[in-house]
């Protein structure tokens, strides 16, 4: 068959198989058509060249600057109107530095940034290793009792749960519910399409609302050394976040910081079980621990996809994307670019020279608040994997979470050997 003649590759994330295994659907858009315009109304870059300058471009991340009827503006109306009983929830919805365009995120980001200094989370290690420890015996007791363990429920989950916990001061007595309620709201990264799961996560949304309000009433009575209390009393030239803008921030850390991180040790524990050669060259050499992180981002993207809104018309790859356009980023896609990290850019290669050049934090302004913390867990985690179960290997088949952009792992079950 010609190339004149080959079937369009159009981007379709509700294929069969995709959110298993997406990776040849990015390679053949990359190959195809790197700066498609889908027929849904969006459209979607996929070589790393383009992804990079999108999210340095400083484009909009705000849905309210798309057109009237684009997806992305009726799916957050839709969020807004699916539960009337409900409609206090939109008191947070899109105040989150995530969702907003300087100079309100530079604002937001600048006060927040005050408390999550890169030497309060390096203060954080031996708490990181304390629990990773912890997590590995309790792997080795399960596995030596049962033949199996899962690695998601027993390391991979409760890590960063335990650590933004503990930076934000949660009494232990709320972590259930937030646990819960995090994991419904985490659904709001993902496309929606049907209206009962859009009431659940307003129902959700309002709960923990309702957590992080009281806890805050509580840190202004009682503050204490924690994450939270600072950022009530975060100031810049007397400006403090408002009490709705602290709800807000506390939801994103809890949902953006904690899941993705879950994603990253999973993901990555997951590579490393699918390349044995590269297990043992991380058992005997530990100093690889850092760069194999990186690795594991760039190759399995614990974030697979970013959001820009053109601002203005926008050139990406010879094409034109006219203003109010909503355009994804496809980080997943950008990371295995070969122009960039070479003909074995599907390989996991855990000493890869440039491994760091991936864009799973993002980029731009947008940059990944977090990044230092999620590298200092996986870090901890995977290097105290390598060296305790040497001889780590699955025991089952991997079950996928199904979603399109949080990609990651329900349950990973392996033998410690």
């Amino acid at each position: 068959m010609s190339a004149a003649s080959e079937p369009e590759v159009i981007f379709d994330p509700f294929a069969p198989g995709f959110t298993d295994d997406p990776y040849p659907a990015y390679r053949r858009l990359r190959e195809s058509d790197p700066v498609q315009e889908h027929p849904y109304g969006f459209w979607i870059l996929s070589r790393h060249e383009d992804v990079s300058a999108l999210l340095r471009s400083g484009h909009s991340v705000d849905y309210r600057n798309t057109e009237e009827d684009s997806a992305a503006r009726l799916q957050a109306q839709a969020m807004l109107e699916s539960d009337p009983e409900y409609s206090e929830t939109i008191d947070t919805y899109g105040l989150s530095m995530l969702d907003r365009d300087p100079p309100d995120h530079t604002r937001l980001r600048g006060l927040v940034a005050k408390v999550f200094t890169p030497r309060s989370v390096a203060a954080l290690e031996p708490f990181v290793t304390e629990l990773v420890d912890a997590a590995l015996d309790r792997l080795a007791d399960t596995a030596a009792g049962t033949g199996s363990a899962d690695l998601i429920s027993t390391l991979a989950f409760p890590i960063p749960f335990a650590v933004i916990s503990r930076m934000l001061g949660i009494p232990d007595g709320d972590h259930e519910r937030i646990r819960e309620l995090s994991g419904m709201l985490v659904r709001t990264l993902e496309p929606i399409g049907d209206p009962e799961l859009l009431v659940q996560i307003n129902r959700a949304r309002l709960a923990m609302q309702e957590i992080v309000r009281d806890l805050i009433d509580t840190k202004r009575e009682r503050p204490a050394e924690d994450l939270l209390t600072a950022l009530i009393a975060a100031e810049s030239d007397g400006d403090r976040l408002t009490d709705e803008e602290l709800v807000a921030q506390v939801i994103l850390l809890y949902v953006a910081g904690h899941e993705t991180t879950v994603n990253l040790i999973g993901n990555g524990t997951l590579a490393l079980l699918r390349a044995p050669g590269e297990l043992k060259k991380l058992h005997d050499a530990p100093r690889l621990a850092a760069n194999a992180v990186e690795e594991m981002l760039r190759y399995d993207s614990p974030v697979q996809q970013s959001r820009r809104i053109t601002l203005a018309p926008y050139e990406a790859g010879g094409r034109t994307i006219p203003k109010g356009e909503f355009v994804i980023a496809a980080l997943a896609s950008a990371n295995r670019d070969e122009s960039v990290f070479g003909p074995d850019a599907a390989e996991l290669r855990l000493d890869r020279a440039n491994a760091r050049a991936h864009v799973a934090f993002g980029g731009g302004p947008h940059h990944c608040l977090g990044a230092a913390l999620a590298r200092l867990e996986a870090r901890v985690a995977i290097e105290g994997l390598a060296a305790r179960f040497p001889a780590l290997s699955l025991a089952g088949e991997p079950v996928w979470n199904g979603r399109i952009n949080l990609r990651g792992l329900d349950r990973l079950p392996v033998s410690v050997g």
